[in-house]
């Protein structure tokens, strides 16, 4: 391929709580459930934040990495569980807000906590293909957990775009696959405000399953063993997943140490593993290569290899990372929480 990642860009809002606040409500055992979980806090979107002023501010960092001008983008894509409006695009929200004109095509994507990685996915072909200059793929969310689920000790809100080209590349995609079947182990029916889910069914079936044969098919298709890769990054519904699934590939856990983001901010959804690989782009040096293997319900899983090109010095610079929006924080109630999110009124 010739196409590549041209600037990335990320978001986190800087509410937080900890998981012993919430476990205090609910008079759960927080050491238990951090021991479970490995998750010691999460990020909180604020009242005036949603998934599309999320998804701006994230494409507005990647269009700074990415040098370019926003009405080169010829089309936006949203991957998201949580847009704004039933009816009512959020890309086009966002390419209004960064000055894209209207020579785009734009598209919001659902498909649980892979949306993200499937905007990639569409934007890389259409730029592969020599159909478009630049594309904007964006995964946002701010994720929903009902109160006393388990869920609602790990779904967070973020938000990481990536600009995708053929020029200026800072990261290349060596090559990209899918693996998808129906597995239901994670719903949310309309009209409902909460998702349902199937327990312990979202592990074997579910994640590790589409997870861990996706990663083999991708290292098939380009040659590569497992642990050919620098840096890994598996998509994060909690600390204990990706490490286990790196164990069952026979992949070192210090290699994925750059992108391991869940247990400070909890996990993102749509953003969750394009987060993790934006913190592995701000440490990454050029020639590693880096194995990116999403996570979504329903269920699927796609899975990218890439390689660092010199410019990663030069453009990482540019814009804020991933740390630094970590570092940015500000601890919250739970009563503050539940008003946010709208869980009280």
């Amino acid at each position: 391929m010739q196409a590549g990642i041209v600037g990335y860009g990320c978001y986190i809002p800087k509410y937080r709580i900890k998981v012993e606040e919430i476990a205090s409500v609910w008079n759960a055992d927080a050491k238990r459930i951090k021991q479970g979980l490995l998750v010691e806090e999460k990020a909180v979107a604020g009242e005036d934040e949603d998934t599309a002023t999320i998804a701006v501010e994230a494409a507005k960092n990647a269009l700074k990495r990415a040098k370019i001008d926003a009405k080169l983008i010829q089309a936006i894509y949203v991957g998201s569980e949580s847009h704004p409006y039933a009816v009512k695009p959020t890309a086009t929200i966002v390419g209004e807000a960064i000055g894209a004109g209207n020579d785009y095509t734009a598209a919001d994507l659902e498909f649980a906590c892979k949306a993200g990685t499937a905007g990639m996915q569409a934007a890389l072909g259409l730029v592969e293909s020599g159909i478009i200059e630049y594309g904007l793929a964006i995964g946002a969310d701010t994720a929903q957990g009902r109160p006393g689920d388990a869920l609602e000790y790990t779904a967070a809100s973020g938000g990481a775009a990536f600009v995708i080209g053929k020029k200026q590349v800072l990261a290349k995609v060596l090559a990209t696959c899918s693996y998808s079947s129906d597995t239901p182990d994670f719903w949310r029916r309309p009209f409902e405000k909460y998702p349902s889910h199937g327990s312990r069914f979202t592990g074997e079936p579910a994640y590790f399953r589409h997870i861990i044969n996706a990663a083999k098919m991708l290292c098939e298709k380009i040659g590569f063993e497992p642990n050919d890769f620098e840096h890994v990054v598996f998509h994060m519904p909690n600390g204990k997943f990706p490490l286990r699934a790196a164990k069952a590939l026979g992949i070192e856990k210090e290699k994925l140490k750059a992108g391991f983001i869940v247990t400070k901010i909890g996990n993102t959804y749509s953003a969750c593993s394009l987060l993790g690989f934006c913190a592995v782009l701000d440490k990454a040096k050029p020639g590693e290569r880096i194995m990116l293997v999403s996570y979504g319900s329903g269920a699927g899983s796609d899975a990218f290899a890439f390689e660092v090109t010199e410019l990663i010095e030069e453009k990482r610079k540019l814009a804020p990372s991933v740390e630094e929006y970590i570092q940015r924080k500000e601890y919250i109630s739970y009563a503050h929480y539940a008003k946010m999110r709208g869980k009280i009124v």
